[in-house]
């Protein structure tokens, strides 16, 4: 599994957010209750690709599931 950064603002990989999407954190709040993920509302200061991560965390979702639950940017 991989260590990439997911969010850069609450240092979360994609390790981590895999391991609670397997453990049944389903959403995008789930995810953020869980690991703390997309919470700080920075990722355009401090993600290198200037955006938010919530696009990510449902794209991992969508592909450890095989649904992409419909949340709105965490960041807005």
């Amino acid at each position: 599994m991989s260590k990439k950064m997911i969010c850069y603002c609450s240092s979360v990989t994609e390790e981590t957010i895999v391991s609670a999407i397997r453990r049944g954190a389903t959403t995008l709040k789930k995810i953020q209750d869980t690991t703390g993920a997309c919470t700080v509302n920075r990722c355009k200061e401090l993600n290198p690709s200037g955006r938010c991560c919530s696009g990510d965390i449902l794209d991992l979702i969508e592909r450890e599931t095989g649904s992409r639950p419909s949340s709105p940017c965490c960041c807005e």
